[in-house]
């Protein structure tokens, strides 16, 4: 059967509360209309002659239902005579919805969570009224993301480490786990020119609100002997720097090699005037703000698969000169022998390869030559490389 169970009942007050809708009415008083009326399906004149029993069951059952006040009327029956039946069925109040469902613990301590937001930083109930259920369920951390708030309002950008923000109960590992709702109460909480709108996502949590980022370390080797000497050193140096000092680096370099791989980037050979950097994947934004490489001719070298397509494309999108190297269709097949498979390749459009790249990327994207197929570039020959890049630099290797 069909009519409506005191199950039914709760199940429409429980999408009421899921949706955030009691909890906005608790302290938003235009949010709900009371009495509000429940959806009732009844029985019909057939039920009343057919299943006579059954529906004098179910009208003892949605008569004993708490917290609910029903309408009735009385229905004139040809078999059964008069018989009085529910009509509608009404949550009188706010009160009586919360009991019916067994959250009247949890909307008192959104109205004091609310009540001392209220208080102390107004400007963040906009964020409650959108997201009751999340504060809710950060009720017992909202002390902790409230004196964030207030801290980077007395230190508007504070130029220092997440470890150096000091308010009660708050330490590093507290603000990243909740960078996300962080981020959303700070952009209510704090104005506008303390915020930089163009540093988006967590990752980026720390230059949006002002504070000292990690640094990013980028691993580099000269490939001139002739370039740098240091005390105590000898070889090609193998390097690390920070990329703020990376970014202020002088070298008279005239060409610069980039490769995935850190076999490939130790064993790399000398190239007059160059050096080799050990790449970072899909982010190259630390990279781009050393602004001396778009002088320099740039070389990538990665996978031949659809990942590494898309890291050149990714690559280039921040320096347009860089052309790739040992990432085309004569170094595949040359290498027929070593083709691996790539297991989650990528199938979006890259609108940064050259023709003769873009032919080779949707060969691999669409399975043309072989499912899912990838080179990987260590499995790429010594000679092979040599001979690539003597015929690159017009000398024998």
């Amino acid at each position: 059967m069909s009519w409506t169970t005191p199950a039914d009942l709760r199940a429409q007050i429980q999408r009421l509360w899921d949706r955030g809708e009691l909890l906005r009415a608790l302290v938003t008083l235009t949010a709900i209309a009371w009495p509000l009326r429940l959806s009732l399906k009844t029985p019909g004149a057939a039920d009343l002659s057919d299943r006579f029993d059954a529906v004098r069951g179910w009208v003892r059952t949605l008569a004993d239902t708490p917290h609910v006040r029903i309408e009735w009327r009385d229905w004139n029956h040809r078999v059964q005579g008069t018989q009085r039946l529910p009509a509608t069925v009404w949550l009188d109040s706010l009160s009586d919805a919360l009991a019916c469902i067994g959250k009247a613990r949890e909307a008192q301590c959104f109205a004091a969570l609310w009540q001392q937001t209220a208080a102390v930083q107004p400007a963040l109930l906009a964020w409650i009224s959108r997201r009751p259920l999340q504060a809710l369920d950060l009720a017992d951390q909202w002390d902790r993301l409230l004196a964030v708030v207030a801290w980077l309002q007395a230190h508007p950008r504070p130029a220092v480490f997440l470890r150096q923000l000091d308010a009660p109960g708050v330490d590093s590992k507290f603000i990243e786990a909740h960078r996300g709702v962080l981020t959303e109460l700070l952009d209510l909480g704090l104005p506008a020119d303390s915020v930089d709108d163009e540093a988006t996502g967590v990752s980026q949590f720390a230059r949006r609100f002002g504070f000292l980022d990690k640094p990013v370390r980028i691993r580099f080797r000269l490939l001139d002997p002739t370039l740098l000497r240091l005390p105590g050193c000898s070889g090609l140096l193998d390097l690390t720097l920070h990329d703020t000092d990376f970014a202020s680096l002088a070298l008279p370099v005239s060409r610069v090699f980039i490769t995935e791989n850190e076999a490939n980037f130790l064993s790399f050979p000398e190239v007059e005037s160059a050096i080799v950097v050990f790449g970072a994947g899909y982010g190259w934004e630390a990279l781009a703000r050393a602004n001396w490489l778009r002088r320099c001719h740039l070389h990538y070298w990665g996978d031949i698969d659809t990942h590494g397509f898309a890291i050149l494309d990714q690559l280039r999108a921040h320096f347009p000169q860089v052309e790739s190297i040992l990432m085309d269709r004569e170094t595949l097949l040359a290498h027929r022998q070593h083709w691996g498979e790539e297991p989650t390749p990528a199938r979006q459009e890259l609108s940064h390869l050259r023709m003769p790249e873009a032919e080779v990327y949707d060969d691999l994207r669409f399975d043309r030559i072989q499912q899912q197929l990838r080179l990987e570039q260590e499995r790429v020959s010594f000679g092979w490389l040599n001979g690539v890049l003597g015929r690159l630099l017009g000398q024998a290797l």
